[in-house]
């Protein structure tokens, strides 16, 4: 059992990001520049935007913080070899508010206005990722509202204890949910973010809650001897994958929601933990140990063969689906005693196409954005963690620093 625990509570403890080459031509995107006309100057906020415009893959952003004036139509000479110029004004006297001009840099035309109120400050965040996703839907860009999604994520705080908290994806917003006891392995429940499962080793048997994050309203769901982890939902959220282990070994299984019937998906003398539907949830891919070593497997969930997924490394440890698009963590060294180098790898669940995404550090917790265009992973790279995102299309790249405690698991 402690074996199965620290595939789970060990592995999964990495986080990485690294520095891709930009494969897109430059010259597709968009150059933009910022003109910051608060009454006071929040740099935070500026680089909030500035990364919101980078990871899109739509736009090359001036790293200039140029200061001016809101309503004044006037730009500097050396503004005209933008294509579009973005003035704003934050100011977070009572609550945050926000207002924007894009403007096109050639004339000064304004091309779009809005104003923007939240009655809280620490949620400021939301403000630019709001406003930055707006400008890319006005400018006909493809969509990029995974920008405003909240992120969830488990941290240790002592011993036999955690706490859930919410997050943008920048992590300059957190907040405490879930608190008290050893909660863990958080999921979103719905695509609207309204609930989510947790488990709760806080008894003597494990418990699978679902919760309510504005209410608090929980609904237990199901209990197993030792682990319980939900690891993917269904589209309509009908229907959840489980990983339990009622006999000692770890075993994939389906869970009807409305009836709360369930049904072993694998059936395996080891280990198959971490099942994600993949081509219309009618197969999982999933990790197991059947080989001796943790590697990538797919199945049909209809039918008994299984069947290998990933020819390389002797220790992939982490996956993660979006349609036929697969996601793994491939250990690249084998140090006893040291740091070892966890990769991510893009492929399909047909096996064809894989490339790199990550090339230093340990990289792990790969996550797709809910379209399959952006990748979110926790990477440690020497003695920093951070968490990083991935923009499949323009190979844009973005790290956040992460300090304090250390993640146990993530969502988005």
């Amino acid at each position: 059992m402690k074996y199965i625990l620290l595939i789970l509570l060990s592995l999964n403890l990495f986080a990485a990001d690294a520095t891709l080459k930009i494969e897109k031509d430059v010259e597709q995107r968009t150059r933009i520049a910022l003109i910051d006309a608060s009454a006071v100057v929040n740099n935070t906020f500026f680089k909030i935007l500035q990364s919101d415009f980078k990871i899109s893959g739509h736009f090359i952003v001036d790293k200039t913080h140029h200061k001016g004036d809101l309503n004044s139509n006037y730009l500097l000479p050396v503004l005209k070899s933008k294509e579009y110029v973005l003035k704003y004004s934050l100011s977070q006297q009572t609550g945050t508010k926000l207002i924007i001009r894009l403007l096109k840099a050639s004339n000064s035309t304004e091309v779009y206005k809005k104003s923007y109120a939240i009655p809280t400050k620490n949620k400021m965040p939301f403000l630019a990722h709001k406003a930055v996703s707006d400008i890319n839907h006005v400018l006909k860009y493809s969509d990029i509202s995974w920008i405003n999604r909240y992120v969830i994520f488990a941290r240790y705080t002592t011993p036999g204890k955690s706490e859930i908290l919410l997050a943008d994806y920048t992590f300059n917003y957190k907040k405490v949910i879930i608190k008290g006891g050893l909660n863990l392995f958080p999921k979103w429940a719905d695509e609207k973010q309204k609930n989510i499962y947790y488990s709760a080793y806080n008894g003597l048997k494990p418990v699978l809650y679902k919760m309510n994050i504005y209410t608090g309203a929980k609904e237990k769901m199901i209990s197993s001897e030792g682990m319980l982890v939900c690891s993917d939902i269904s589209k309509n959220g009908s229907k959840i994958l489980l990983t339990m282990a009622p006999e000692g070994q770890a075993d994939i299984f389906e869970l009807d929601v409305s009836s709360k019937s369930k049904r072993k998906i694998t059936n395996f003398n080891g280990i198959d933990v971490s099942g994600k539907y993949i081509d219309d949830e009618s197969r999982i891919v999933f990790v197991s140990n059947r080989l001796g070593y943790a590697n990538i497997f797919k199945k049909s969930i209809y039918s008994s063969s299984v069947s290998q997924m990933v020819y390389h490394g002797r220790n992939n440890n982490a996956v993660d689906a979006h349609g036929s698009k697969i996601v793994y963590s491939s250990r690249e060294s084998q140090n006893t005693f040291g740091s070892n180098t966890f990769n991510l790898y893009l492929t399909s669940s047909h096996g064809r196409d894989t490339r790199p995404l990550t090339t230093t550090g340990a990289n792990q917790f790969p996550r797709f954005s809910t379209d399959g265009s952006v990748l979110l992973y926790i990477k440690h790279k020497g003695s920093g963690s951070s968490i990083g995102y991935i923009n499949l299309a323009s190979h844009q790249s973005l790290l956040f620093p992460l300090s304090g405690r250390k993640i146990q698991s993530i969502d988005w």
